[in-house]
């Protein structure tokens, strides 16, 4: 059985990262989507918000699960037997990160990373510009599935 890990703050989720996924799904039999807790970050919504985002997102998808984690993702993938990571490129400055961190994972482990391109109608959005869309009261309902909503 193929598992991956598909790891992220999701804060909150995006287009982008539900495309990713789905596009997943194809190629795997179990995708495992890990909120990852940092205490050092400051977070737009709960830990509690972002999973609920999550588990409405795909709640058509029995293939799709959502958990929490502390430490390392290839941690995490020897805990619950996942042998690939997922993740999603928008642009050559994230393909540079991802590949230092992919790098790094195989050489402590033997999780493979595993990278899809996100679809050129996505390719924009961020976690980041939809948190700045939200603060400065735009349309962010453009950038994110149904699920993540938010009172203005």
């Amino acid at each position: 059985m193929k598992k991956a890990i598909f790891p992220g703050s999701f804060d909150p989720i995006t287009l982008g990262h539900e495309d990713i996924i789905r596009r997943g799904i194809t190629l795997f039999d179990e995708i495992v989507i890990a909120i990852g807790i940092n205490a050092e970050k400051k977070y737009m919504f709960s830990l509690e918000e972002r999973k609920k985002f999550l588990e409405e997102t795909f709640a058509d998808e029995p293939n799709v699960s959502i958990i929490t984690y502390e430490g390392l993702t290839i941690d995490l993938c020897k805990k619950i037997k996942a042998n690939f990571i997922l993740r999603g490129l928008r642009n050559p400055a994230d393909f540079e990160f991802e590949k230092a961190i992919a790098h790094t994972n195989r050489r402590m482990s033997k999780i493979e990373t595993v990278f899809l391109l996100t679809a050129a109608k996505t390719s924009y959005i961020s976690s980041s510009i939809v948190r700045d869309v939200i603060r400065n009261n735009g349309e962010y309902e453009l950038l994110v599935p149904d699920a993540v909503r938010v009172k203005k």
